[in-house]
């Protein structure tokens, strides 16, 4: 038997939602609709298209064979003509003659690039949801840690003090701009529509005798029967490659939103203030049995940097076309466009998956503020003492001192003591309890709290206004 190829994206990753989107089945089945509503649209303008040979397509078109089209595809070497020759032949074994009137005026162009407008319509509108389903549940996340006090990290060092609940809504952030673009594109797609061998339209001239008006009719009727709202205004052979390169940079900005999603939480877990979903029979190194090693977001990180490198095909690909076309992007386009959905999918999914079964280890995040907060907070008791009368530049060589002296000490692994030496000194003039008063590290995060609720209300509730539990839908691994 021989061996079966393989793609991990379409048998491991992606769902089988995107993965029948870009099957064969689904992509031939749609050059047949396409073939189908140019005769309809011909024939409503004045073609000689009989309704009986319609009826033929239309009862042809679901007996798809593939091993036949492959076969006919052996012999002419090209894909288009061997699918037209396989429908046309089904056609006519129905009604004599009704395969002669499949692809009148049509160049191949027009049945891939408005399929492929069609596809990409669809694995975006499949991939809003997947966004949908992550930026609510980090909403959810987000809203229930408002208020946890957490360390921020510049660098990934200790900085200030921000909240899980706001942090989180930083990652909900770039999602939100990749669900806008999304809908940006799906608002504004266009169709390669009709437009002949070059673009000049000039087969369909032919076909209606010179009337313009006619042919003019025919690209806005094809447009509309295929769901767009027009077509794009001109083309050479194919759709300008710059929309494909438009819409790999979009995929590519879901990657980059997910990676850093992924990224930052794999350092946390690291550290223990945060944790990935963990099923109860998961297995996290064939070796260390002990181990919880972060591996959706690891493979969401992977995932997205492939999305990212695929995309920059989309440039080179507009940038190099010759003249009205050259035929050096096909099979880039083929592997490319659906790779980088299918993996986007993964992404996406990954994403929704993860945040929804998200956890805060609420005791280590408290361990990790309680040893940086005292550094933070020498500022306000530097001021405290200053207000008792204590000479400020004095008191700031002092607190140096000691701060560098209780930094010493937690690289021992030690707990700070800087608090507590400097509600020892007599020079701040500061008692132990009222010190303890200053330092309420929920002090500390500014209005981290306060801009989780605004975020949520102002952001994210539009966002995904007027969209019901089925777009909204539960996150898979």
């Amino acid at each position: 038997m021989p061996a079966q190829p393989q793609n991990p994206l379409h048998e491991r990753y992606a769902s089988r939602e995107m993965a029948a989107l870009f099957s064969n089945e689904h992509r031939f089945s749609t050059w047949r609709r396409i073939w189908i509503e140019l005769a309809e649209a011909e024939a409503e303008l004045g073609l000689p298209i009989d309704s009986r040979q319609i009826a033929a397509l239309r009862a042809a078109a679901p007996r798809l064979d593939l091993d036949r089209a492959a076969e006919i595809e052996r012999q002419t070497r090209h894909d288009v003509v061997a699918h037209l020759r396989h429908f046309a032949e089904q056609a006519s074994e129905l009604e004599p003659g009704a395969g002669g009137i499949l692809h009148l005026g049509a160049t191949s162009a027009f049945i891939t690039d408005n399929t492929d407008q069609i596809l990409i319509r669809e694995a975006l509108t499949l991939l809003s949801r997947r966004l949908a389903t992550a930026i609510r549940a980090l909403a959810d996340f987000a809203a229930r840690h408002r208020a946890l006090p957490c360390l921020a990290y510049t660098h990934f060092q200790p900085a200030q003090l921000t909240t899980v609940g706001k942090r989180a809504c930083l990652w909900a952030q770039d999602l939100v701009l990749d669900l806008d673009e999304v809908r940006h594109r799906l608002a504004t797609m266009r169709c390669r529509g009709v437009k002949g061998t070059t673009g000049t339209q000039a087969s369909f001239v032919t076909l209606f005798s010179g009337d313009s008006g006619k042919v003019r009719e025919l690209d806005r009727r094809v447009a509309r029967r295929l769901g767009f709202a027009g077509s794009i205004a001109v083309s050479g052979q194919t759709y300008t490659r710059k929309l494909d390169s438009q819409i790999l940079a979009l995929l590519a900005g879901i990657a980059e939103s997910c990676h850093k999603l992924g990224t930052d939480l794999r350092l946390l877990q690291g550290v223990g203030e945060l944790a990935e979903p963990f099923d109860e029979l998961q297995v996290g190194s064939s070796a260390m049995a002990y181990k919880r090693n972060p591996v959706r977001a690891e493979r969401m990180c992977g995932l997205a940097r492939r999305i990212i490198t695929d995309s920059l095909n989309g440039p080179v690909n507009a940038a190099t076309q010759w003249l009205e076309r050259s035929l050096d992007d096909s099979a880039n386009r083929r592997l490319v466009i659906p790779d980088a959905f299918l993996a986007a999918d993964a992404v996406a999914g990954l994403a929704g998956h993860i945040v929804s079964g998200l956890r805060a280890h609420e005791k280590p995040i408290a361990a990790r503020v309680a040893r940086e907060l005292p550094f933070m907070a020498t500022e306000t008791l530097l001021m405290q003492a200053a207000l008792r009368g204590g000479d400020r530049q004095e008191l700031h060589e002092r607190m140096r001192t000691l701060s560098f002296a209780a930094q010493e000490a937690v690289s021992e692994g030690l707990p700070n003591p800087l608090l507590a030496t400097i509600a020892a000194d007599p020079s701040f003039r500061l008692g132990a309890a009222e010190i303890d008063s200053w330092v309420d590290p929920t002090a500390f995060t500014g209005r981290s709290a306060e801009q989780v609720d605004e975020f949520l209300r102002e952001v994210v509730e539009p966002a995904l206004a007027g969209l019901d539990a089925a777009e909204i839908e539960a996150p898979r691994v």
